[in-house]
């Protein structure tokens, strides 16, 4: 039997190599009960984080009754919003940032090289999806892996590097970085 309509993705070839160096991180699978006339009815949902491991990241949430199926359905959410987040020297934040999502508060912090992931859980699964290979980051507050994902994306988006904000206040990007270490020399 031919399939229905052959031009519906003409480049599925290009988009699986793309997809080949996706990072895909298994957060978290919450099984749901629904109670109904004959007994319990089973679902499950899942929390997933997808990277690049070059700076780019997401998350998803998918339910479904079984779990594999709970698992495709968040990947594809992940890979739907991806975020960029500007890297320094491709392996650690440009500057430290606060994020929070309801009750979940988050502290993430650049780190010198060598340091390692230092973060747990949740976070952890996020920048090893994102490429980050050293920083320090406390979440306060909730451990609800839903609540400190979003705590942590909402940190990620207002990372700005150098360029960026040196766009924004009309400098150039030496005036902004050599203020950087300049005051980090002098504490």
């Amino acid at each position: 039997m031919a399939p229905r309509n052959p031009q519906r993705n003409p480049s599925r070839g290009q988009d699986n190599r793309e997809e080949s160096d996706v990072i895909e991180k298994l957060v978290a699978i919450n099984r749901v009960a629904k109670v109904v006339k004959g007994g319990r009815r089973f679902g499950f949902a899942a929390l997933v984080v997808v990277g690049d491991g070059k700076g780019h990241v997401g998350y998803g949430h998918g339910k479904a009754r079984e779990v594999p199926e709970a698992i495709r359905k968040a990947t594809e959410q992940a890979k739907g919003q991806l975020i960029r987040v500007p890297l320094r020297e491709g392996r650690t934040l440009h500057h430290d940032i606060n994020g929070h999502f309801g009750a979940g508060r988050v502290t993430l912090r650049s780190a010198p090289a060598g340091t390692g992931i230092i973060a747990g859980g949740p976070m952890r699964a996020i920048f090893e999806s994102l490429g980050v290979q050293d920083v320090v980051a406390k979440s306060v507050g909730t451990s609800n892996p839903y609540n400190m994902i979003k705590a942590t994306f909402d940190a990620l988006r207002r990372v700005d590097s150098p360029r960026q904000v040196a766009a924004r206040r009309g400098k150039r990007v030496g005036d902004i970085v050599g203020r950087r270490e300049y005051s980090s020399d002098k504490e």
